[in-house]
């Protein structure tokens, strides 16, 4: 891909001028429209695409901090104007969205919430209040990211892997996904989880722990309903620590309890 080559060259500059600013403006398009994106599922396996990150990195790097309004940012990442949009809902409030991320087709995002650059959100999803999707995340199709959930964001170091939220994905309120972790298609994960790429979290309907990938990341796996839960530690049982816990795999009470309402959109 040439556009990869131009932006792994620009990525080692010190100095920018103005063809390069159009460069890393015709990167940043494609970020909005999707067409390049942070990671992606290949061959069944998500891959980041550590380049994408460095163009993103180089969009800091160049950048200007300037005055808009009553805020200070950098010039190359001002707030997304999505008026342009006719089915996408952004209701009145607080909420922005950075450029350099793709809001797909039928998103409802609720006030105030906030999508920085990098992050993909795909069709259907929707973001409730007080929600943050990090930068790079990515979130797929009908995914409900509930009232004050976090997906933490990732650009350093150039190798760490994004927090992945599958298709039909139900994230509860207040919960906390970092560093890494996918969450696979289906799963629930209830209201005041925290999952990192250091969590152990225990399977009870398979009686084991979860163990990491090749590169490092956990995955919930797919239909997996997962719960706050405790376990004793092995160095002194008189204490308990946090464990979220795979309660069950999704049935037909759990996804009635998760549907999405074709009326909202």
């Amino acid at each position: 891909m040439i556009l990869k080559s131009q932006i792994l060259e620009l990525y080692n500059k010190t100095k920018f001028d103005d063809a390069d600013k159009k460069l890393f403006l015709k990167f940043r398009n494609k970020l909005n429209t999707g067409e390049i994106r942070a990671a992606e599922k290949i061959n069944g396996k998500w891959i980041t695409n550590d380049w994408v990150k460095k163009g993103i990195l180089t969009g800091f790097k160049m950048g200007t901090v300037i005055q808009s309004g009553t805020f200070m940012d950098k010039d190359t990442y001002p707030v997304q104007n999505i008026t342009n949009r006719k089915n996408v809902r952004m209701v009145p409030g607080g909420s922005s969205i950075r450029e350099g991320a793709h809001i797909g087709e039928n998103v409802i995002m609720m006030p105030p919430m906030y999508i920085n650059v990098g992050a993909y959100v795909d069709d259907g999803t929707m973001i409730d209040s007080h929600a943050l999707v990090g930068t790079c995340a990515q979130v797929g199709k009908n995914v409900h990211l509930s009232a004050a959930a976090q997906l933490g964001g990732v650009l350093e170091p150039i190798s760490a892997n994004p927090v992945i939220i599958e298709d039909n994905v139900f994230i509860g309120g207040n919960c906390g996904i970092y560093e890494g972790v996918v969450i696979e298609q289906n799963a629930i994960i209830a209201a005041g989880v925290t999952l990192t790429g250091g969590t152990p979290v225990y399977d009870a309907v398979n009686m084991q722990f979860l163990e990491k990938d090749e590169n490092n990341s956990l995955h919930i796996p797919r239909r997996a309903v997962v719960i706050s839960g405790t376990r004793k530690m092995k160095s002194n049982d008189r204490f308990s620590i946090y464990c979220p816990i795979i309660i069950k795999y999704r049935d037909e009470k759990s996804d009635r309890s998760v549907i999405l309402e074709d009326a909202l959109r």
